[in-house]
């Protein structure tokens, strides 16, 4: 590993690399109605710090017309995606690593209902900026939370053999690292299903 960045080096740049990063604002999205390549474009540009190779796509036409053939997104209007098509994709994309398709449709379908294209009261450009304003404030609680995760990393393996240190650090952080994400999806999954969405309520009494 002599040749690569050390562990330390590696989680330090991580961790400036989020602290850097601006959430995309719903300022920064155009007030014109767009089409798909414009969309497809726009998201590359936009989330390409978010790209673990060069070559990857944040989102495809394939994956854009899946997310409204499953009603996670309302369809486009003559072939355009509005500003509100925008928010709730940069929803979808956050989502999509980590919950189902069902999830994210039980999620969505209240703010598809309630706040796209609502032109009285709040709407999705309310709803999308109060929720990002806090992602600065989070990302450096996950910031905080990384030191922690490698400070105990560097203590699971005290006798370990001095040439696999490094290993051994790395698979420590690496299965810390699992297991806080496959906690964190449990919980998500819990409080899914814990909750009583509107729409579930009303489709049960439409079954009975």
């Amino acid at each position: 590993m002599d040749n690569f960045p050390s562990i330390q080096t590696i989680l330090d740049e991580f961790i400036q690399h989020i602290l850097e990063q601006n959430p995309i604002s719903a300022s920064d999205l155009p007030n014109i109605d767009l089409y798909m390549d414009q969309v497809t474009t726009f998201m590359d540009d936009h989330l390409e710090h978010s790209k673990r190779y060069p070559e990857d796509k944040i989102l495809t036409k394939t994956m854009i017309n899946n997310y409204a053939k499953n009603h996670l997104l309302p369809p486009p209007e003559k072939k355009k995606y509005s500003k509100d098509h925008m928010l709730l994709l940069i929803f979808i994309y956050y989502f999509k690593n980590i919950l189902s398709i069902n999830d994210i449709q039980k999620l969505l379908t209240p703010i598809n209902n309630r706040y796209f294209k609502n032109a009285e009261g709040h709407d999705m450009t309310w709803l999308y900026s109060h929720i990002m304003d806090e992602e600065p404030e989070q990302a450096k609680r996950i910031g905080e939370d990384i030191r922690q995760l490698s400070e105990a990393a560097q203590k699971i393996f005290p006798d370990g053999p001095a040439d696999e240190q490094e290993y051994l650090q790395l698979l420590s952080i690496i299965s810390l690292l699992s297991y806080d994400v496959y906690i964190k999806k449990q919980l998500i999954e819990k409080l899914i299903d814990a909750f009583s969405f509107p729409e579930d309520t009303e489709n049960n009494k439409k079954k009975k």
